[in-house]
């Protein structure tokens, strides 16, 4: 849900819902009766009252800073909910835009013999860690936890950033009984109010507050406005998501526009005219996409071997690559410039995918940028063109009828194809000739792998054979990265070997590790045991020990939020063991056929034993990269009815 806020102003909603701000320390009675199962029985912990208030006002400089306050009462229900005591605030530290934690108060009741003793935390358990060039992190961690232990903390943010005014999430993984945010905004300005998630309002405040700040000597009128929601389930990540900040309920603000003391307004909310123009005017972007005057001399000899436009910007990607190496920075801009890039042969997202950039078009190809929110930071709002959205840029090269997006900070992945993290709903392309444009982000390929094991059973009861596995897509492209964590193929076929606990590999073939664009291959000779001769009458063989089904990744009674795979999947096992003389298929696996609604994927499981051959096949397809919350329930049985048949054995008896 989306609205200006002179709309709210407009309407002046009342309302019967008194505020929930509350006194620190004030511990009730009730407050102990709580008890889980009347909320939800599987919560460790609840949040009893969370109070949170934004007001604008003038520092010292004259400069507008934005201060907010957060207060929360939780009770900790178990063992299992103490880790909602451990306390990390994040805060912004970047250049000309430092955020500070303040204020902080912890204390701990637990009630015995009829009283609340309060244990106080103390101010030395309070310390900072620098998790990455732009965030700090203020920890802490409450004091004297035991079962049925009601907790409270306090503290206040100060921050200069007031065009991204300050969120608030309604939902978090455990559920809440009250939850409010007031916040006060100077009529002289106005945002875009956004209502993320599936729980709506249950009651909302506005009114005006009176000369609340003075700008320039002239008082201004604030309004006051509260967002209220009661008996609020917790969201619960599970795998195969985005940014949960895609999904909880939560209120977000961004500044539309400002007046002026002139009485004129000026625009915040920027038309992607406007950015365009900005971006492709900054040194930091722009001006660093035209710096294929620093890869003329180099790039004849990069491409002297490439007789076609894609081969030259294969061979160039390939140079990038190799030559730059990331520092795991995001941004879409460059830290410095590309020659310095170049020297040091170092830089972040920007610098290296704007180096490649420059270089295509050093080569005389067709190269734009694409500008994009990365899974984990969460989705663009296309409503607003607002470039702190943003945090990763990739190349986009065209070539003929195609294009081909291309990230150089994995020197591992393959021509054309984008790390996990950048599939992720749509990017904007940046053309330096051109108007900027939105192009969807899909995986370029499909995660495949296929097993294929030959393997002869012996009169000892063992089965020796070849595995040869066959990995293109993501899946080679994981697979390659745990191969290069070792320092030779043997170490990593030892560390394999070793996880295989029923399985022994006794020689190993590994081929085009360092060849991208080409089928990843293992083959592996392995042995194994199914029987000790003590019964060789009779064999029992479990045939799932490829890549097993032991748990369902759906495990949700409902789930509100896409199942978002990131890529569609394709997972074949064939295995074909020759038996040392005949025998009886007396019990085996139920062969399978099911198939999800509107063409969502398959599995097929068939078992036959034919000329003692025993042959067991299995086909695994999951065909969308993404599900809908209401195709959730299908996928959960899909795999649960594939759990269910993989636990059966196979029974095979000697033919008399």
């Amino acid at each position: 849900m989306k609205f200006p806020l002179s709309l709210i102003l407009c309407t002046m909603l009342s309302s019967t819902v008194f505020s929930q701000q509350f006194d620190y320390g004030k511990i009730n009675y009730e407050d102990q009766l709580i008890d889980r199962n009347t909320i939800d029985s599987s919560a460790n912990a609840v949040v009893i009252q969370e109070y949170g208030t934004s007001r604008m006002f003038l520092n010292d400089d004259g400069r507008i800073n934005l201060l907010f306050k957060y207060h929360v009462k939780l009770k900790i229900f178990n063992k299992d909910g103490f880790r909602h005591a451990n306390i990390v605030i994040p805060a912004y530290k970047g250049e000309n835009h430092e955020e500070y934690i303040s204020e902080i108060r912890a204390s701990t009741y637990n009630y015995n013999a009829g009283v609340f003793e309060e244990t106080m935390m103390d101010k030395k358990a309070i310390f900072t860690e620098q998790r990455s060039k732009y965030i700090e992190l203020t920890k802490f961690t409450l004091p004297n936890l035991k079962d049925g232990s009601i907790i409270e903390y306090s503290y206040e943010l100060l921050s200069p950033n007031i065009f991204n005014y300050k969120s608030w999430d309604f939902q978090s993984d455990i559920p809440k009984i009250s939850s409010e945010y007031q916040v006060n905004i100077p009529a002289v300005y106005n945002y875009n109010v956004v209502l993320r998630g599936p729980y709506k309002l249950t009651d909302q405040k506005v009114e005006r507050d009176n000369e609340c700040m003075r700008l320039m000597g002239a008082k201004i009128d604030c309004s006051k406005i509260s967002y209220i929601m009661k008996k609020i389930p917790a969201f619960i990540e599970e795998d195969f998501m985005t940014a949960a900040s895609n999904f909880k309920s939560a209120v977000y603000f961004e500044l539309s526009d400002s007046q002026r003391p002139d009485g004129s307004k000026q625009s915040f909310t920027k038309t992607w005219k406007d950015v365009d123009y900005e971006l492709k005017s900054a040194k930091e972007f722009g001006g660093q996409m035209k710096r294929k005057d620093l890869y003329k001399d180099i790039i004849p000899n990069i491409i002297k071997d490439s007789p076609t436009d894609l081969a030259k910007a294969k061979a160039i990607y390939g140079y990038i690559k190799k030559q730059l190496k990331w520092n795991n920075y995001y941004g879409i801009n460059t830290e410095g410039n590309l020659k310095a890039v170049m020297d040091n042969r170092t830089g972040n997202v920007a610098d290296l995918n704007l180096s490649l950039i420059a270089a295509l078009s050093a080569a005389d190809l067709d190269a734009e940028a694409v500008i994009l929110s990365t899974r984990e930071k969460g989705l663009v709002n296309k409503l607003f063109s607002v470039i702190t959205e943003f945090n990763y840029v990739v190349a986009k090269v065209n070539i003929g009828s195609e294009s081909y997006l291309l990230d150089a900070t994995e020197p591992l992945l393959p021509f054309g194809l984008l790390p996990l993290r950048c599939i992720n709903d749509q990017g904007r392309v940046i053309n330096l000739k051109k108007p900027s444009y939105w192009i969807d982000l899909k995986a370029s390929q499909k995660s495949t792998t296929s097993y294929i094991l030959a393997g002869t059973l012996g009169r000892d009861g063992k089965i020796k054979g070849t595995i040869t596995t066959h990995s293109l897509g993501y899946d080679a492209f994981m697979k390659r990265q745990e191969i290069k964590k070792y320092n030779s193929i043997a170490e990593y076929v030892e560390k394999l070997d070793e996880k295989m606990t029923n399985l022994s590999i006794q020689k190993e073939e590994i081929l085009n590790v360092d060849s991208l664009d080409n089928i990843l291959t293992e083959k592996y000779e392995i042995e194994f045991s199914v029987h000790d001769l003590t019964n060789a009458d009779q064999l029992y063989l479990n045939p799932f020990f490829i890549n097993r089904i032991s748990k369902n990744p759906f495990n949700l009674s409902e789930r509100t939020y896409p199942i978002d795979l990131g890529t569609a999947n394709d997972e074949r096992i064939v295995i074909n063991i020759t038996l040392p003389e005949k025998y009886e298929l007396l019990e085996k696996p139920k062969d399978l056929g099911i198939a999800l609604p509107n063409g969502g994927g398959k599995y097929v499981l068939q078992t036959t034993l034919n000329n003692d051959i025993l042959t067991i096949t299995q086909l695994k397809q999951l065909s969308k990269s993404i599900y809908q919350a209401e195709e959730y329930p299908y996928l959960k049985e899909f795999f649960n009815k594939i759990i269910q048949n993989q636990k059966t054995d196979l029974l095979l008896k000697r033919a008399k």
